[in-house]
């Protein structure tokens, strides 16, 4: 499973590199200044390398991925130096958007699960619903107006220190409320169906059957056989929060990599726009690996 999927983030990777030859320009016409000539930029075009085939720099680049060489960047950086204040900030960001999802989705499914097909079921399911086809940015933009312009409760925009991080905690919250609600409502859907199921199983019924508190019959029986396909869809979400990261962060001025990368596409700058690809892809291929060790382990312990 592991090769399985570093084989496809390598393929992810050549197709990034291959995309970004495809869109109009190269780096060296990109990162050029004003009044340079033809051959200033045929020179920056052969010191990045541009006059090799596209595939042969992809090559050159991966050679170094094993030992944390993420390469140069078109204006001349280390990208490992790039993105090292950036990612974490990132990571931050989404770590925090993650923990309030689960706890919100875990809150109000098993909150709707007490009572199946009740008033507050179809309330929790349905504003899920609603919530889920909310982009991002619509969230933002809404947070913003009330939380922000409107009562004054918390900065709209992001102030960074001397080191690049938020100059204050109270900056993070409307980036990471603004990531957290939609994927709350996507996954409030599948906790709910998830203990929808398994309060199908034999002995969630026999449990009932012996008069057990409602509680208690949620807890003890039904949420941890549905705690595999709870742990998958939040692994699942991992990728869409690092995603709409890039979105959120730009319109919150959030020091993560989304100016990083809108640089990056500006510039024509493959290493980095790959170098962003392999730090996201590894984060979700970490989390998608926990997600399989938690139903392993459950599997194991059910039988």
């Amino acid at each position: 499973m592991l090769l399985k999927r570093a084989a496809l983030l390598a393929l992810l990777l050549a197709l990034v590199f291959c995309t970004v030859e495809l869109l109009p320009g190269d780096a060296a016409n990109a990162t050029s200044e004003r009044g340079e000539s033809a051959a200033d930029i045929d020179r920056r075009r052969a010191l990045l390398g541009l006059d090799r085939p596209v595939l042969e720099r992809f090559w050159d680049w991966m050679s170094g991925l094993p030992t944390g060489d993420l390469g140069t960047s078109a204006r001349g950086e280390p990208v490992t130096d790039l993105l090292s204040t950036a990612f974490p900030n990132t990571l931050l960001l989404g770590g925090i958007a993650l923990l309030l999802t689960a706890a919100l989705s875990l809150t109000l499914g098993c909150w709707a699960a007490l009572r199946p097909g009740g008033r507050t079921d179809r309330a929790v399911s349905g504003t899920a619903t609603a919530v889920l086809a909310l982009p991002e940015f619509v969230v933002a933009v809404a947070l913003v107006l009330v939380l922000s312009l409107w009562t004054g409760w918390l900065p709209a925009v992001t102030l960074t220190d001397v080191d690049g991080t938020p100059d204050s905690w109270t900056m993070l919250v409307l980036p990471a409320l603004a990531l957290t609600i939609p994927q709350t409502g996507w996954n409030v859907r599948i906790v709910r169906a998830a203990l929808a199921d398994e309060a199908r199983a034999p002995h969630v019924e026999t449990a009932v059957l012996d008069g057990l508190p409602p509680h208690r019959v949620l807890t003890h029986h039904v949420l941890p056989g549905a705690l595999p396909t709870i742990a998958a869809g939040l692994a699942t979400s991992t990728g869409m929060l690092l995603g709409g990261a890039v979105v959120v962060e730009t319109i919150f001025n959030y020091p993560g990599i989304g100016s990083v990368l809108a640089s990056a596409v500006t510039d024509r700058d493959s290493p980095v726009i790959a170098g962003v690809t392999a730090l996201a892809g590894a984060v979700i291929t970490v989390v998608l690996l926990l997600a399989d060790l938690v139903r392993d382990l459950m599997a194991g312990g059910r039988r």
